[in-house]
């Protein structure tokens, strides 16, 4: 296959470019052989958004919300995309697969407005309904912590779904919003999946059965997940990548061991997709999760070996830092014995799938 040229960002230098924690991606020029769905990321206030369309991501399942914040709050940040879409005619918001569809016929990037936290429901089910007609698409209900819907996955005891939650996990099923279960607790996960009349995902975590990772997921989780047709999108964040014992920075082909390992679990690659948890602008420097910060460590010894900017290129495997390195992510997938509809599902295929059956409207 003809690979497209790269070329570098057309952005003016200005030192914050420079910031080692800014996601900074080069332009892929022509057109793409497949739909790729970005299961999670982050989009920041200096990102390259005229650009955004061509660094070879079809949708980006942009982290929408705020976590641990209230309900003003999440509206706000939530009504703040309707805003950037108008300002960009490169994006629009993707409210069914229909407009993921039509946006890349149109040269767009669909924007998947999605939440990594739940505390902004609060004790109102009520608000998914109100929050999906604004657009959210995708909920995971806890981040880290426990909070009134379930147990997150960083804190000391394993707690499960609430009463409450499960009035959430119920409207979500009502009103077509995909529950992603990547920041919750193990026991959380498998009750969510299981209370959920639709399929579940993880939009960005990997088999803890190579990284024994705090935000990697056992076997049980995946095989769960996979059972209702269900997703796992598989992340390069170096820290879910990093195996015990290692002293140098994650490569594309440690990453690409996390979809033989998902694939050789469940005899077929239906239930693998992608989140690579990058951003688009510059993350905000901290040198720890402000929001987990007494709660079990995701750092492995990337920081002592790596480095410790969260999202720093060297924090993502090495051959899979930046966008328009997903070409090589298929040719390594073809390299390992994929076909071309594995490699058509896994960049997105599979979590269009799970979109048409849980979202409202048009299907695939």
């Amino acid at each position: 296959m003809t690979r497209p040229p790269l070329t570098a960002s057309p952005l003016p230098h200005d030192p914050l470019h420079e910031r080692p924690n800014r996601g900074f991606h080069p332009l892929i020029e022509g057109e793409q052989p497949y739909v790729f769905v970005d299961g999670c990321m982050q989009i920041w206030p200096d990102a390259d958004l005229p650009y955004a369309h061509r660094h070879g991501c079809d949708v980006y399942a942009v982290t929408a919300l705020s976590v641990q914040v209230d309900v003003g709050r999440a509206l706000s940040d939530l009504m703040y995309w309707h805003a950037v879409v108008r300002e960009h005619p490169n994006l629009r918001i993707a409210y069914t697969v229909e407009d993921i569809v039509q946006a890349k016929a149109a040269g767009q990037a669909g924007l998947l407005l999605a939440s990594q936290d739940g505390e902004f429901i609060g004790a109102a089910p009520e608000r998914v309904e109100a929050f999906q007609r604004l657009g959210l698409r995708m909920l995971i209900p806890a981040y880290n912590r426990d909070n009134l819907l379930c147990g997150g996955v960083l804190e000391q005891t394993d707690t499960g779904l609430s009463g409450l939650g499960r009035a959430v996990v119920a409207e979500c099923d009502r009103v077509g919003v995909l529950l992603d279960l990547s920041h919750v607790s193990r026991r959380s996960s498998l009750e969510i999946n299981e209370a959920s009349a639709n399929p579940t995902v993880f939009s960005h975590a990997n088999p803890k059965g190579l990284v024994d990772n705090a935000r990697n997921v056992d076997d049980e989780q995946i095989r769960a997940v996979a059972s209702k047709g269900g997703v796992i999108g598989t992340v390069n964040w170096g820290p879910l990548v990093f195996k015990q014992g290692m002293t140098a920075r994650p490569t594309l082909a440690d990453y690409l061991d996390h979809v033989d390992y998902l694939a050789d679990l469940l005899g077929t690659t239906e239930n693998i997709g992608i989140g690579t948890d990058f951003s688009l602008g510059s993350y905000p420097r901290h040198d720890h999760d402000k929001h987990g910060p007494h709660y079990k460590t995701v750092m492995t010894d990337m920081n002592e070996h790596v480095t410790t900017y969260w999202r720093a290129p060297e924090r993502f495997v090495a051959g899979f830092e930046c966008y328009p390195q997903i070409l090589d992510v298929y040719d390594g997938l073809r390299g390992r014995g994929y076909s071309e509809d594995d490699i058509r599902g896994i960049a997105g295929g599979n979590f269009m799938r799970v979109f048409a059956s849980v979202w409202p409207g048009a299907g695939v």
